[in-house]
């Protein structure tokens, strides 16, 4: 498995192999050696299992979850594509605004690990694209915020051609500056704070 450091700290990328034959393939979207190798530390203990279904041009996010208690998530696409989105929505963070974007689909597995206090976001570039999700934390819905996806001030780059379709949340969700002149957006020392604690 390959590993790659994202733009945004702590945040990663991984590629497993894959081994196809006459029957189709198999690969392991997340082994733990490569994951302790990268990050220096274990994959959290998944609280919850994940899954999501869209068609062409849904944009989920920009989401995150209040800190405390913070999410940590490690995601994949097994069918469809899609462009996932790491946004540095941590107050204090050597990358805080910053983005990177990983294509995830079923031809190279590529995984995601986003720290506790990152935003994600993806848009969906295939009918019937599925995200499959491990997260550090059970859904609570008073938990769950979100940034506006297409705020101008955070720039995600989505692919020409699409018409983004966003949930009703999501639409009217508050601008980064909003959103952090709210005191909604999590601080940096905190997030590291809970992800000693995930991941000791």
């Amino acid at each position: 498995m390959k590993a790659r450091g994202l733009a945004v700290d702590g945040a990663f990328e991984f590629t497993p192999k894959t081994f196809p034959d006459d029957r189709g393939l198999f690969t392991s979207p997340f082994q733990e050696a490569a994951f302790t190798e990268a990050t220096g530390h274990r994959l959290f203990t998944p609280a919850q299992t994940n899954h999501s279904r869209s068609r062409a041009g849904v944009v989920r996010g920009v989401h995150f979850t209040t800190t405390p208690p913070g999410c940590a998530k490690y995601v994949y696409c097994p069918r469809g594509a899609a462009l996932d989105f790491v946004v540095d929505l941590r107050v204090g963070s050597p990358t805080f605004g910053q983005w990177d974007v990983v294509r995830v689909d079923p031809v190279d597995f590529r995984a995601v690990y986003f720290p506790v206090g990152l935003g994600h976001a993806f848009v969906a570039l295939e009918d019937d694209t599925v995200m499959s999700y491990l997260v550090s934390s059970a859904y609570v819905a008073e938990h769950e915020l979100a940034v506006h996806p297409l705020d101008p001030a955070l720039g995600l780059e989505l692919p020409d051609g699409l018409e983004p379709l966003l949930s009703d949340r999501d639409a009217v969700a508050p601008s980064l500056a909003e959103a952090g002149a709210a005191g909604l957006l999590p601080r940096y020392e905190e997030c590291l704070r809970l992800d000693r604690e995930l991941t000791a």
